[in-house]
């Protein structure tokens, strides 16, 4: 099922004073190219375990790799993936949310009605892999950074639309209501 759509594209919005649901509009990670290394020094370990594996002069030795390779792998390669992994954003109808931790979640939100301000910030390698850092500030809570994230400029868009859109209803919503039209005169 489609929704009616208006002449501009967008959908309709809703009637004055009806409830509209929270509807999720994008939810992404940062630039997974952070994981580059980690993926290295797996590839670097694989290669040397399988190639020291069995050639040392000990038995206990071939363990002893084993485990220096398990400890170098959960050190540089799982743990820094969780990591990028339970860092999340998520953009919805009604406000921008940051959760992080892998073992114990934490929260941050900005609603969109309240308005914000939009800094994009993008280095050099940002540029080439299509990435950047959003800074959103509402001049009252602390900045909330999206640090590294992909696509940045639709996702600057699609905030700057949620803002907008949302300034518009509850403007729209915070009006008194029309007062009823008095009946037209019968009988012309």
């Amino acid at each position: 099922m489609t929704q009616p759509i208006s002449y501009g594209g967008r959908p309709l919005p809703p009637a004055p004073g009806a409830p509209t649901p929270e509807l999720r509009v994008a939810r992404f990670r940062g630039h997974a190219r952070r994981l580059t290394w980690s993926a290295i020094v797996l590839i670097g370990v694989a290669g040397a375990t399988g190639f020291f594996y069995g050639n040392l002069p000990a038995p206990f030795e071939n363990w002893m790799l084993l485990a220096g390779a398990g400890v170098i792998v959960l050190l540089l390669v799982i743990l820094p993936f969780l990591r990028w992994w339970a860092h999340v954003y998520t953009i919805t109808t009604r406000r921008v949310l940051e959760r992080t931790g892998v073992l114990s979640a934490r929260h941050r939100e900005l609603d969109h009605v309240r308005g914000y301000t939009i800094q994009v910030r993008r280095g050099l390698l940002q540029r080439m892999w299509g990435a950047g850092t959003l800074t959103l500030s509402n001049g009252v809570d602390p900045s909330l950074r999206l640090v590294n994230i992909p696509s940045v400029e639709l996702v600057h868009e699609a905030l700057v639309d949620q803002v907008e859109v949302n300034q518009i209803l509850a403007h729209r919503d915070a009006q008194p209501p029309l007062p009823p039209q008095p009946p037209l005169p019968a009988g012309r």
